[in-house]
């Protein structure tokens, strides 16, 4: 049985992690909430970007966390091609989430419903990230900590699309985003604890990318679409802005006439 080590690069991983679920879960919410008060094109626009920005931050926050995991006895590598597709299926899976509660006209059946799918979404994206890990040795897992991080998952999932639709102000929306980075971390690392490997000793070269070929940069770029995304978010005007500023201009133009 190999040793497993979830923070071998100590506080670093952890920390950096949970900052990357906070932005992914902020610029998500935000996203949503002007999705929201918009309509038509403008509306699926925004609630495709709030997908593309939750689903980054989660699959961001796994893989950053995974830098800091070790085993005893054997190196890790990475299956590329499985490692995408994880973060393919956690923007789609949060999109169908977010468009249930985007478009649903029962609110609370398209809380549930997208909360269950968005949950079960960013459960199958860690799951499969696990699934790319290439090591010397057998993976098994703890069946009553993967239940229960996948129920952590469907709650966090339900609780942040329960804030999109309620919570307006900033204040509130950052308070809502590190208490769902909070949750989101809580989920990865149940799942961490639930992993046990008995290693094989092994002198054969493992096939795939190591964390710092592979996962490095790609976190590094997916962590820099986040922070331009949530610039462009935080200068764009809300509804009520571009509606001040139209009525404003109104009498501007009646006077001119």
């Amino acid at each position: 049985m190999g040793h497993l080590d979830h923070a071998a690069l100590g506080w670093l991983t952890p920390v950096l992690s949970y900052v990357m679920a906070c932005i992914g879960a902020a610029l998500g919410l935000r996203c949503t909430v002007r999705a929201l008060g918009a309509t038509g094109r403008s509306r699926r626009n925004w609630l495709i970007t709030a997908a593309s920005a939750i689903g980054t931050g989660i699959w961001t926050m796994h893989f950053v966390a995974m830098l800091g995991f070790s085993v005893s006895g054997t190196d890790i590598r990475y299956d590329v091609p499985l490692t995408i597709v994880s973060l393919l299926v956690a923007m789609i899976v949060v999109c169908a989430g977010v468009f249930a509660v985007g478009y649903g006209r029962d609110r609370t059946r398209a809380l549930f419903l997208g909360g269950l799918t968005t949950g079960l979404g960013v459960a199958s994206m860690h799951y499969l990230g696990m699934a790319a890990v290439r090591l010397h040795g057998d993976v098994g897992y703890d069946p009553a900590l993967v239940g229960l991080s996948v129920l952590i998952a469907v709650v966090a999932a339900t609780a942040a699309l329960w804030a999109a639709l309620n919570i307006k102000s900033p204040v509130a929306v950052t308070i809502a985003s590190l208490i769902m980075g909070a949750a989101v971390s809580s989920m990865h690392y149940t799942g961490m604890l639930a992993v046990s490997v008995d290693v094989t000793p092994s002198g054969g070269i493992l096939p795939g990318a190591t964390a710092m070929q592979f996962i490095f940069p790609l976190a590094v770029g997916l962590g820099s679409y986040l922070f331009l995304t949530s610039a462009f978010v935080a200068l764009s005007p809300t509804t009520g802005e571009r509606e001040a500023s139209a009525s404003a201009q109104r009498p501007v133009e009646s006077a001119a006439r």
